[in-house]
């Protein structure tokens, strides 16, 4: 537990230097070994089990009080154990939420009594005592040993530290004991690497092969030398040792370059970077990262080595032949990784591997010779000039000879020499770039940046890409954008506008047009003409690309070129049509999650904020303050798209955007309006942003646009308000701005399912304050809702139902949903699948169960057994809220006692159910039983399946809501034959006393009850007068509430009663 926890356990990192186990597979692992071995250290090693810690493991654990039983002495919410050390300190102490452990046997003992809640306590054990070892043993102790050679024997060890080490001999074993167990388990974790497919050694190896090539002497020479710090590769194709393979290591490099200082880089399976500097094998230091990282060596060596990377560039390599086998494994990575693709399973790289290597030694129809190719990743690289696909489509007569640095200008094609001259000419335009020489934006991604929020959505990121099945199917316009990006690679300046020009006159949002500029290279072009310092072809360039970027896939090859770096730089530009542009294609691109990350990262959340700065509300613009709110609608646009990125709505906050979208809210302009609303309902969702819209006095111009005449605004409105109104000021403020009746009247508008699901989902958040629903009444609301019961989408039903439950706690608004036919709606409703629907539907019907028409309506279509069947369901959201509405339906049932017992097998679920972790299914669980238990036979049945020492086993929590439910429910379940003496037993009368103590009446309430119903038991009347329940009872005597003094007074005389007939005893028996 010393190196597991240090080199093989996955920690998260944390500011406070304090990090937590990542929720990974090798760490579950781990904790279930070692909560294994803790488990049967007692009953295998008893003698170093009793041995008593240096200092105590201590840390936050989940157990309570309830928990422990015998061995142990509890007062309160505190827990010691009997046994103690030398010192008289408890052996285990729990002072909520911390415990204190000493030994191994009450560690033991700690693991078996948490249940199912035994990895937790280890996990928490582990994070909070990083040194586990050195607490057990002691730090002089555990440092003496670590000096010892691992053949020492143990009678030596014992020897060297007998002298001034008490117990010298029990610790030196313990010590032996948990340097095993540690072993183990770093070969377990080492095991476990090494069958991960995570791990490509190939893919490194042989690039580091291709890049040794380039060391030779002379002129062209790129590097001086690349060598390994390890010649011993292990049988899973490593260099690094096994505690560093645990964290995905492959090997490390010493790379000197010929312009610069040598480079020491560690490959892992993450991508490659500088480390601090490890130079020969067995350094234990220089691991850590001390560069961002990069998707490969070539990329890492061109931002470190500026002659790497001119000469890397020139295209003066011939291409480098590799073993067949290597070569293959090593394109099909390069495939998975360039094409954006997820990583595929071992057992499939493997068959495509084998499948295209039977695929190369099959003779080819022309001549049956073998066809080598380079890699896909060096071809992007530019170590293959447009001479060199020419002189490998016509290979030499001689298939024994390859003449690897000769070109030979006359075998050449007439499409290869037009696409070199196309290219060399492309230095013609001031500032433009080669179109080979497209950025990567690998090299700036900081490491801690790649966590993105859960909620946002991946679907761009999986949609296969739609290709025509031949070139037949291809209309006339494939071809002639074709030409078209040709010209534009080869014209001068003037060229290249036209051709923008001409490239304009198509319909680029049709998908053949965008596919045909990208197919041809022409997203290079455009990526590069942003370099330009012409802004004529940057406005073109943006123009296009603006509009091909509707396309997905167009998208997603923008951001892997790099080309959001470009188009976020040009936001700073001073022309105005620029940053527009700019701005508007950042809100297309933007649509997937590492797009709007790589927008954050390159400064564009700042950057789009300025644009919002400008002066909407005027009469009368002048041209320039037009050209001002254009930029801040596109400004808007982009923050639109960026806001679906919880790291981005941060970061929008923080560079300011708030009060600029608050002022741009009170434009008079839609067009303005729709994106800087769609920014304000998405960041919504965070309550920072809740509560600034509430006080900037955003809710005045929310409610003002939902009497606009545009749906996507009012949409947009109503979402906005529905995430807001969880708050009860802002729920008054939109009744205080008349945003009530707009509300009701979008309802009309039955068929924008989105609009309807936004407007009632508003409705239901604005009926959670009565006065809302007053008003809402004045508008015929409720009865157009129960319309909307029926052949709607689960995300309008959730709203509506929701919004039921809260109009039903008015008694009035029952009748009129009975009168509209909604009880029947809202029972079929309860057959679904949806949960949060499932959780307001019963919360609905429990709420109309509370009349007794009402009932009689739902226990004839069977609602009842309906409700009890959703006790089955895994959520514990929908289980409270199901055995909640049981309650009234229980209550108001004509015959409640056998309607509960025809549900077969439904009391039996009840009880099970006390079983649960989940406080509020815990009260409401107990809430229902209160209302069984009321029938005799009924509770006779509940006796049977062990109720009382479930409800027994409770009596030690602290929540107050659980408290009063379950109070309820023992002084019910006391009324059946020896319950009352079962309950004492079970230990559920001294945690009762303590409940007088809290500040809750209904709590007061309920325990008096119940205390009044055990103290029929002469031994419950001794543990309650042990506990001193007489006087907090005589206080309570004197409250308002007739039913809490009848149960105060009762509960005493039952004491006082008993007291007397024990005088009685003794003065005359």
């Amino acid at each position: 537990m010393g190196l597991s926890l240090t080199r093989a356990a996955q920690w998260t990192t944390s500011s406070s230097g304090t990090g937590k186990l990542e929720v990974t597979p090798m760490n579950e692992s781990l904790l279930k070994e070692i909560l294994h071995f803790v488990e049967q250290f007692t009953s295998q090693h008893p003698q170093e089990a009793e041995h008593v810690f240096e200092e105590p493991l201590q840390w936050s654990t989940t157990l309570v009080a309830s928990n422990f039983k015998t061995d142990y002495d509890i007062s309160d919410s505190d827990v010691q154990s009997h046994e103690k050390d030398s010192g008289g300190h408890p052996l285990l102490q729990l002072s909520p939420p911390t415990v204190y452990v000493r030994s191994f046997s009450q560690l033991s003992k700690l693991v078996h009594l948490a249940d199912d809640k035994k990895l937790e306590e280890v996990r928490k054990c582990l994070e909070e005592n990083r040194e586990p070892m050195v607490k057990i043993l002691g730090q002089s102790f555990v440092s003496t040993l670590e000096k010892e050679d691992d053949l020492t024997d143990v009678l030596r060890l014992v020897d060297k530290v007998k002298d001034h080490i008490k117990d010298s001999e029990v610790k030196v074993k313990l010590f032996l004991l948990l340097q095993n167990m540690d072993n183990q388990l770093l070969s377990k974790c080492l095991k476990e690497v090494t069958g991960q497919v995570s791990l490509d050694c190939t893919a490194v190896t042989n690039e580091v092969e291709l890049l040794k090539r380039f060391c030779s002497e002379g002129e062209k020479r790129v590097l001086k030398s690349v060598r390994y710090t390890s010649d011993y590769e292990f049988s899973n194709g490593c260099r690094a040792p096994p505690w560093r393979q645990v964290h995905g290591e492959i090997c490390y490099l010493v790379i000197e370059p010929c312009d610069t200082e040598t480079v020491y880089i560690t490959c892992s399976n993450a991508g490659v970077f500088l480390n601090g500097c490890i130079k020969q094998e067995g350094e234990e230091s220089g691991y850590e990262r001390t560069s961002d990282m990069y998707k490969d060596l070539v990329t890492l060596l061109k931002s470190r080595s500026p002659h790497f990377a001119e000469n890397i560039n020139e295209q003066n390599f011939a291409v480098q032949k590799l073993p067949s086998t290597q070569r293959i494994q090593h394109v099909e990575l390069v495939d998975v990784e360039e094409l954006g693709q997820p990583q595929r399973s071992h057992e499939q790289q493997e068959k495509n591997v084998h499948e295209e290597a039977r695929q190369q030694h099959t003779p080819n129809k022309a001549g049956g010779k073998k066809k080598y190719e380079p890699c896909p990743r060096w071809k992007n690289l530019g170590l293959m000039s447009p001479c060199g696909k020419a002189e490998e489509k016509k290979p030499s007569k001689s298939s024994g000879e390859e003449k690897s640095g000769e070109i030979k200008k006359k075998k050449l094609g007439p499409r290869a020499k037009s696409k070199m001259k196309a290219e060399l000419s492309m230095s013609s335009l001031p500032g433009r770039l080669s179109s080979q020489k497209v950025k990567t934006p690998a090299g700036a991604m900081p490491v801690d940046t790649f966590s993105e929020s859960s909620s946002e959505s991946e679907e761009e990121e999986e949609q296969p890409e739609r290709r025509p099945e031949s070139n037949t199917d291809l209309p006339s316009e494939y071809w002639q954008i074709q030409k078209l990006v040709k010209y534009l690679k080869g014209g001068d300046q003037t060229a290249t506008v036209l051709t923008l020009c001409a490239m304009m006159d198509f319909n680029l949002m049709q998908e053949t047009c965008q596919l045909a500029i990208r197919d041809v290279g022409g997203l290079e072009v455009l990526i590069n003409l942003l370099d330009t310092d012409e802004v004529k072809c940057k406005i073109g360039s943006l123009k296009i690309l603006r509009k091909i970027s509707h396309n997905v896939q167009i998208r997603r090859a923008i951001v892997d070129m790099g080309g959001l770096q470009s188009i976020v730089k040009i936001l700073d530009s001073p022309v105005k049509d620029l940053k527009a542009l700019a701005a508007e294609t950042i809100a297309n691109v933007a649509r997937f999650c590492r797009a709007r990350r790589n927008v954050r990262q390159y400064g564009g959340i700042k950057k789009l904020v300025k644009l919002l700065d400008c002066v909407p509300n005027l009469a009368n613009l002048t041209a320039n303050q037009e050209k001002d709110v254009e930029v801040a609608r596109c400004g808007a646009l982009a923050l639109w798209s960026c806001s679906k990125s919880t790291k981005n709505k941060e970061a929008i906050r923080k560079a300011g955007g708030i009060p600029l979208l608050g002022r741009l809210l009170k434009s008079p302009h839609e067009n303005m309006l729709i994106p800087v609303v769609g920014t304000l309902q998405e960041c919504a969702s965070e309550e920072s942003y809740r509560i600034a819209i509430q006080t900037e006095g955003m809710i005045k111009d929310l409610v003002k646009n939902l009497s606009s005449d545009n749906d996507e605004l009012q949409m947009h409105c109503a979402s906005a308000i529905f995430k807001c109104a969880e708050d009860k000021q802002t729920r008054d403020l939109v009744r205080k701005y008349k945003g009530l009746q707009p509300l009701v009247s979008l309802l009309s508008k039955a068929d924008n399912k989105q609009l309807l699901a936004a407007a009632t989902g508003a409705i239901w958040k604005c009926s959670i304050s009565m006065e809302n629903v007053a008003k809402f009444q004045e508008y015929k609301a409720l009865e157009t809702l129960v319309g909307l019961l029926t052949d709607q989408p689960e995300e309008v039903l959730v709203n509506v139902v929701g919004a039921l439950g809260d109009f039903a706690q008015i008694p009035a608004n029952k009748a009129i949903i009975r009168k509209s036919g909604g009880i029947k709606s809202l029972v079929n409703l309860l057959t679904g699948t949806n949960q949060a629907l499932l959780v307001n539907v019963t919360k609905a019907v429990g709420a109309c169960a509370t009349d007794m028409d009402n009932m009689a309506i739902i226990d004839q279509l069977d609602g009842v057994r309906l409700v009890w069947s959703l006790l089955k369901n895994p959520c514990a959201d929908v289980q409270s809220s199901a055995a909640w509405a049981l309650c009234p339906c229980i209550q108001n049932a004509k015959d409640a006692g056998e309607m509960v017992r025809s549900l077969v097998g439904g009391l039996e679920l009840i009880v099970n159910l006390l079983k649960s972790t989940n406080n509020e299914v815990l009260a409401s669980i107990c809430a229902a039983i209160a209302k069984i238990a009321k029938d005799k036979e009924n509770l006779a049945v509940l006796t049977d399946h062990g109720v009382v020492p479930l409800l027994a086993k409770l009596t030690n929590t602290t929540d107050d809501r659980l408290r009063r439910h379950l109070a309820e429910a023992i002084g019910h379940c006391c009324m059946w034959g020896s319950n009352t003496a079962s309950f004492g037993d079970a230990g559920a009368v001294a945690p009762l006393v303590r409940y007088l103590k809290s500040k809750d009446k209904a709590v007061h309430r309920s325990t008096a009850m119940a205390l009044n119903r055990l103290s029929m038991d002469p031994n419950n009347c001794i543990t309650m007068h042990g506990k001193g329940v007489v006087k907090p009872l005589i206080h309570i005597m004197g409250s308002d509430d007739e039913t809490l003094q009848e149960a105060a007074a009762g509960c005493v005389r039952n004491i006082r009663q008993l007291a007397l007939a024990n005088r009685k005893a003794q003065l005359f028996y």
